[in-house]
């Protein structure tokens, strides 16, 4: 018998939902999401935030310098999430994870898995088959690094979460080695179809999340700011 807890473990939850128009400076965001992870408490339900990001490039606490290949005039945070280097800019939706996996009752594994199914399914509204790799957190068309996945957990709460590529400006990745692979191409969703537009891509994988974790309603938010 399937434990309905281990098919939807957000089953009975609320999510709430914040879409945040244009182009949002990095640090503020990665303050917020900490601040909103220390504060929260028991009751409190889970947030994702879908955004998107001036040019940055993030370097996790696995991150080493040989990677930052020739970063010129954009700027790099060190962050303190998984995971080596990663671009984020416009064209690429960011979806930022505020779960109670602990109220859960599922770990880092189950975590990473119901966002990469997410993404996957999203993908797969456009006729795109994608896939997950074991040992490489994140989604890949044909080998080609559509999505990637970076997290924290403190006390049983994550934070950060995934980036999609959507239509934008791929050049910067070459910049660097994307998620600390030398030589990963990276690929985006109007490579293979006339895209939606960003909202409504946007729209799709809230859907999925909402989806692939059980939650029970989404409670959405419409701003310019956090």
């Amino acid at each position: 018998m399937t434990n309905s807890s281990d098919s939807a473990p957000a089953a009975g939850r609320h999510l709430v939902v914040k879409m945040i128009d244009g182009l949002l400076p990095y640090e503020p965001v990665w303050q917020a999401m900490q601040t909103f992870t220390d504060q929260r408490n028991d009751s409190a339900e889970d947030q994702i935030w879908v955004l998107q990001h001036e040019p940055v490039f993030t370097q996790g606490q696995a991150g080493k310098a040989e990677h930052l290949i020739a970063t010129g005039d954009i700027p790099v945070v060190k962050v303190d999430r998984g995971g080596q280097v990663t671009y984020h800019g416009p064209g690429q939706l960011v979806v930022y994870l505020m779960i109670d996996i602990k109220r859960l009752g599922i770990g880092a594994r189950k975590l990473v898995s119901c966002i990469e199914q997410a993404i996957i399914k999203t993908l797969s509204c456009y006729g795109i088959a994608s896939e997950a790799k074991q040992d490489a957190p994140g989604v890949y068309i044909d080998d080609q690094k559509v999505a990637s996945i970076g997290l924290r957990i403190r006390k049983g709460k994550s934070f950060h979460g995934l980036s999609l590529n959507i239509d934008m400006n791929l050049e910067p990745f070459l910049r660097i080695n994307p998620c600390g692979y030398e030589g990963l191409q990276m690929t985006q969703l109007s490579n293979f179809e006339d895209t939606e537009a960003l909202e409504q891509v946007a729209g799709r994988i809230v859907l999925s999340i909402q989806q692939s974790f059980g939650y029970s309603e989404i409670l959405m938010e419409y701003s310019e700011s956090l």
